[in-house]
């Protein structure tokens, strides 16, 4: 809904070190790839960085509070935009590190994508005084 927040986060299962090995005869690099941060791209023109998977809404959480630690408030609906959705883009940058044959070390970081439609509703009310 406009003007509530909208809470923002990455599922857990998949918010993880990752490790791989490749081995030769005699040898073996281990590399292992950390989520250190996720980039959201709103489609409203705003965007988030947040450094952490984000907390998931409750059923049980007020609809009015605000993500402890990722989040964002819509302030247009998605009228009007194709499919009648914001496209919203997750993109997470992972922290790379090796090691292997009595060395070790960092590689530039790297980055995943992902995006959904994202329908943003308006809803209004009416105040109408008793008895008219």
């Amino acid at each position: 809904m406009v003007h509530l927040p909208t809470w923002l986060w990455i599922d857990r299962s998949v918010w993880h070190p990752y490790t791989a090995t490749a081995s030769v005869p005699g040898e073996s690099v281990t590399a292992t790839a950390t989520p250190a941060q996720v980039a959201w791209v709103t489609g409203d023109g705003g965007s988030v960085t947040c450094h952490g998977p984000g907390t998931p809404y409750g059923q049980s959480g007020n609809p009015q509070a605000a993500s402890p630690d990722c989040g964002h408030t819509f302030q247009v609906s998605s009228a009007g935009q194709p499919g009648e959705a914001y496209r919203v883009t997750a993109t997470i940058t992972w922290a790379i590190t090796w090691a292997g044959g009595g060395q070790a070390g960092t590689l530039p970081p790297l980055t995943t994508s992902a995006a959904a439609g994202f329908r943003v509703a308006e809803a209004q009310g009416l105040d109408i005084p008793p008895g008219a």
